[in-house]
């Protein structure tokens, strides 16, 4: 995928060094965008092995408006756990696993009381403005809520994605993302939100168009310079293409909930192997 390869050579020719949260130290850029045509196949980093069903997993936990960890963990799926430990939970006096007001809860529940699901469901409102008025330009979610980005140990880095319908036919999406770690997370953020483009098109009888990734502090941390200079080294294989399986008639809301990863179909996803780094948390 050369947008991926074009994206960390932006930062490693124009980047600056940044001390950062973590303590680990970034190669930092700010403002930058890519863009991604879907129906030129599902963009998925080739260059490195990216786990296509991890990913599709904490997408589908998102939009259950789940936030405990240990039921992503039940998935197979461990990417939270560095954030869901009792060291991190118990600073919101909450239990370990619970990870408080993330993205699942913003998206399904904006601005309620956490725990309680009485906030505004903005997936709900989504699709029935899709449905409705296709031509609106307030197609938004937000995952920022000031009042509770300091209830979080990781107040979320994706913060606000924007859909388009174009002719009533083709569903654009644009995400604004304020921190993107390049190595480690912008490759699932891509194909997450790719992915979700295409599930929301398929319930509501849409066809893909481009998927826009809009970045604020976009880095590369110190720690991983030496897995990006080997990423980078390797040549870009072609993208795989994604189906929809077995699910001709989930529409809707309702639809968009029933998806599981037995419905998606990755096909012709032939990557260079894994490259491990390490989280910084």
């Amino acid at each position: 995928m050369k947008q991926y390869q074009e994206l960390l050579r932006h930062i490693l020719d124009n980047g600056t060094e940044h001390e950062d949260r973590t303590g680990v130290g970034t190669i930092s850029t700010f403002g930058y965008q890519t863009r991604f045509d879907l129906r030129e196949g599902f963009p998925i980093v080739t260059t490195k092995r990216v786990p296509f069903r991890w990913v599709a997993e904490e997408l589908f936990w998102f939009l259950s408006g789940d936030t405990n960890e240990a039921n992503l963990q039940a998935r197979g799926v461990d990417i939270w756990q560095e954030w869901a430990d009792e060291e991190h939970t118990s600073r919101f006096g909450r239990e370990p696993g619970d990870l408080g007001p993330v993205y699942g809860y913003l998206w399904r529940s904006f601005g309620g009381d956490y725990p309680e699901m009485n906030g505004v469901d903005q997936i709900k409102d989504l699709i029935e403005q899709i449905e409705t008025n296709p031509n609106s330009r307030r197609l938004i979610v937000s995952g920022w809520n000031p009042e509770t980005a300091t209830q979080v140990d990781l107040p979320p880095c994706h913060t606000l994605f924007h859909f388009k319908v174009e002719n009533e036919k083709t569903l654009h999406c644009q995400l604004y993302q304020r921190s993107a770690d390049a190595f480690l997370g912008v490759p699932f953020n891509i194909s997450s939100y790719a992915l979700l483009t295409h599930l929301i098109a398929h319930v509501c009888d849409l066809e893909v168009g481009e998927f826009i990734h809009t970045f604020g502090d976009l880095h590369i941390y110190t720690n991983h310079l030496e897995q990006v200079n080997t990423l980078l080294e390797r040549w870009v294989k072609d993208l795989p293409t994604l189906k929809i399986v077995d699910a001709g008639d989930y529409k809707g809301l309702e639809g968009l909930l029933n998806f599981t990863y037995d419905n998606l179909e990755l096909t012709g996803y032939k990557p260079h192997k894994k490259i491990a780094a390490p989280v910084a948390v």
